[in-house]
């Protein structure tokens, strides 16, 4: 048997009575107010019509730059059978589709890298993350290198006809990097106190790239705000309190990197920006 259906009067019918007790419940506790009328749509006001575009950047930051990774086959498809310090060797040799510079690594880290076989302790890669950042199907492979001034050089890799290519290359005194669905984000310092840097990589299907889609200058977060000094217990000989080290002053505390100080264009040794 199927189900019950009410006759289409009745439904009318008790249709009509939900509608009159919704409007007379209108001025009841609880009610919807009016917040006023809506601000009118002002459209965008062209400014300085008569100045002519640029016909081209000022700056090369690096994006949409890309390099095929000479020497590394990926079977199936899938990175996660790469060995990352392989492939960040094999990137060394690796010639990108234009020359912005920012693939080039300190002389110390590349000799750091080189080395990562016979001194593991101190090479700078990172382990590696995946994540289907292109949206075909397959994982990406995201490689970090660590830089001196503790700077970040991040690279994305994605399978490529049976090959590997680099999708994605910059570097920055990072707060910290983050996959949040497709997108790769960078949080980095501001010079302004109580502010961060976040720029948002995404891949771009035409460029066959990542790209800086978003770059914003936020807030920082409550929870990672620097906590104030404490004051210590009292100096028995002064009787006055000691200073405690804080996040800023401590013998643990990140030295201030120069990316903290002056963002900068992405070919200097500060910055991506």
């Amino acid at each position: 048997m199927g189900p019950h259906r009410a006759p289409a009067a009745t439904r009318t019918a008790v249709s009509a009575v939900a509608l009159l007790a919704l409007l007379s419940g209108c001025g009841a506790a609880g009610e919807l107010k009016s917040a006023g009328d809506a601000p009118s749509a002002v459209e965008p006001e062209a400014l300085w019509p008569a100045l002519p575009p640029a016909s081209s950047a000022p700056y090369d930051y690096g994006e949409g730059e890309t390099a095929r990774i000479p020497g590394i086959g990926v079977t199936g498809g899938d990175v996660r059978r790469l060995d990352p310090v392989t492939v960040a060797q094999a990137d060394l040799k690796a010639k990108t589709d234009r020359d912005s510079g920012l693939d080039e690594l300190p002389d110390g880290t590349v000799r750091q890298i080189r080395a990562c076989r016979t001194a593991p302790d101190a090479c700078p890669v990172l382990p590696p993350y995946y994540r289907d950042l292109t949206g075909d199907g397959r994982d990406e492979l995201v490689l970090g290198i660590r830089m001196p001034d503790r700077q970040l050089a991040l690279r994305v890799y994605m399978p490529d006809g049976g090959g590997l290519t680099r999708i994605m290359s910059t570097y920055d005194a990072v707060i910290s990097v983050e996959l949040a669905g497709r997108d790769l984000i960078m949080r980095a310092p501001s010079v302004i106190p109580g502010y961060e840097y976040r720029t948002a990589w995404s891949w771009d299907d035409r460029q066959r790239a990542m790209l800086p889609t978003r770059d914003e200058i936020l807030r920082t977060p409550e929870h990672r705000k620097a906590p104030r000094p404490k004051r210590g217990p009292a100096d028995p000989a002064t009787g006055t309190p000691a200073p405690s080290p804080d996040a800023s002053t401590g013998p643990d505390a990140p030295a201030p990197s120069a990316a903290a100080s002056s963002r900068t264009p992405s070919g200097s040794a500060t910055g991506t920006r």
